[in-house]
């Protein structure tokens, strides 16, 4: 069934000049618009991963543009424009920005600012469109995690205690400030790790497993390399020194003795000849 506001994968009906037409079913046909068709060949009977939305004369159609979050998520995007409706947002998306409208505004949004915001399909009109207020989308069903489980979040506010962040898009959660141990920044998407789920439900989150809260500078610079690198690294323990030195300027054994780290902490996977995040 087609989902609106998401990636669906598509059957291609048609190609004409200006792009390819998609099987919606129960929606009819979709296009798919000429500059978003992959380069690689696509003929009829063929599939391909498209984000479906509204447009601007409420059609629907496709993309291969990711925005940055789909309907069901949160995210922090900057607002583009403010006019009588409400704010629009910058969401990845070429041709659509996202409304928040004034009604979903915890405060009149400002042009340039960012702000954490809930996307999601409005029953009433059909469309894709966004709120600041975010209670409501949060905390509607029991936590159920055990201690230590890795989830991925999203830092939403600092507060004295810590910063508050939204996890797996469904729950509140903080980070104290006594265990937080390099910059996060408001906005910021992190795997972390669930320390605690309290009586009344509330949740606390780490971002290292108990024991490895100390990362040095060397496991660091490994995580940012692993994600500069689309999560895998073709170095190992058995790599050069020399090859180890380029990349990280240090030791083979304390290159060794850092990803180490980093693999009892669940953080990658060390393969005979490369390394991966988990």
């Amino acid at each position: 069934m087609l989902q609106v506001g998401k990636f669906n994968k598509l059957k291609v009906v048609k190609t004409v000049d200006f792009g390819v037409y998609l099987d919606g079913g129960e929606k009819g046909e979709i296009l798919l618009p000429r500059k978003f068709v992959p380069e690689q060949s696509c003929s009829e009977g063929g599939e391909i991963d498209v984000f479906v939305y509204y447009d601007s004369e409420d059609r629907l159609i496709a993309t291969t543009q990711k925005p940055y979050a789909q309907v069901g998520e949160f995210a922090w995007l900057q607002v583009k424009s403010v006019n009588r409706i409400g704010a629009f947002l910058d969401w990845g998306v070429e041709a659509k920005d996202l409304l928040v409208p004034f009604r979903e505004q915890n405060t009149d949004m400002q042009q340039g600012e960012f702000y954490i915001v809930y996307v999601y399909l409005d029953f009433a009109t059909g469309r894709i469109v966004a709120s600041a207020k975010l209670d409501k989308f949060l905390d509607n069903v029991p936590p159920e995690y055990e201690a230590n489980q890795p989830v991925e979040i999203i830092v939403t506010q600092r507060t004295p205690l810590g910063y508050k962040v939204i996890i797996d898009n469904l729950h509140w959660g903080v980070i104290y400030h006594n265990e937080i141990f390099r910059p996060i920044t408001i906005g910021e998407h992190l795997r972390a790790y669930v320390k605690q789920v309290r009586e009344d439900d509330k949740i606390d989150v780490m971002l290292q497993l108990p024991g490895y809260e100390k990362i040095d500078p060397l496991c660091e610079s490994i995580l940012q390399k692993l994600n500069e690198a689309g999560g895998v690294l073709r170095l190992s323990d058995k790599s050069p020194a020399e090859e180890i030195a380029h990349y990280f300027q240090c030791s083979k054994k304390s290159f060794k003795k850092a990803i180490g780290a980093l693999y009892k902490a669940r953080r990658i996977v060390i393969e005979e000849n490369s390394i991966r995040k988990s």
